[in-house]
């Protein structure tokens, strides 16, 4: 079974998910601080991570930044206590997986534990080649490129222009896309599509 890292600060929270997540069969381990969080998910073998965004030592944005700028692409799923856009977009933008709000129903965590790890697990299956004119995604390098000049995305960002892609010519409400690029029922604030498709015209369309 997998292993997971918790890196959370609020003992009764870690304490909590812990009991569960072994209730279910996975291997847990727990870090109390960003940077005892960061050298656990960098030197031990975890399967997926949960990050509370409010941690001492290094922030779980920090966290998050530093696992991925090392090339490691553990499946990292983010907590924070606050019900804040920008917060869960500055965690997205950074590499994370999914987020979570506080307090958050433990049967929603294990699903979306469940999906971030079978996700993972399908990495580097895909060949597949996604072209719409001049626009090229390859989704076994993750690479996006415009008549050959690569463009940057972060992982959310990808998943985004991946679906569209994959659906063009058929036009999508906001639901279906957080849905299938989120993963869940979002049943909160639906401005983070915009947000991000904001980000894609400003990377795709402005620029060329």
């Amino acid at each position: 079974m997998a292993k997971i890292l918790i890196v959370e600060d609020e003992n009764k929270i870690a304490r909590f998910v812990e009991l569960e997540l072994k209730y279910e069969g996975y291997e847990v381990e727990i870090a109390g601080d960003g940077r005892q969080g960061f050298e656990k998910a960098m030197h031990e073998d975890i399967d997926l991570v949960i990050l509370d965004i409010m941690l001492p030592g290094l922030s779980g944005i920090e966290v998050c930044r530093r696992v991925r700028q090392e090339g490691k692409q553990v499946p990292i799923i983010m907590l924070t206590a606050k019900d804040d856009v920008t917060d869960k977009v500055a965690g997205l933008d950074m590499g994370a997986d999914d987020y979570m709000t506080k307090p958050f129903a433990i049967e929603e965590l294990l699903a979306r534990i469940r999906v971030a790890l079978n996700r993972h697990s399908n990495v580097g299956t895909k060949t597949e080649i996604l072209q719409y004119g001049k626009l090229v995604i390859n989704l076994s390098s993750h690479t996006v490129t415009y008549d050959k000049e690569e463009i940057t995305l972060t992982k959310k960002e990808f998943q985004l222009l991946e679906y569209l892609l994959k659906n063009k010519n058929i036009a999508m409400t906001r639901e279906q896309l957080l849905n299938n690029v989120w993963d869940y029922e979002y049943l909160g604030d639906t401005n983070v599509v915009d947000v991000y498709v904001r980000y894609l015209r400003q990377k795709i369309d402005d620029k060329y």
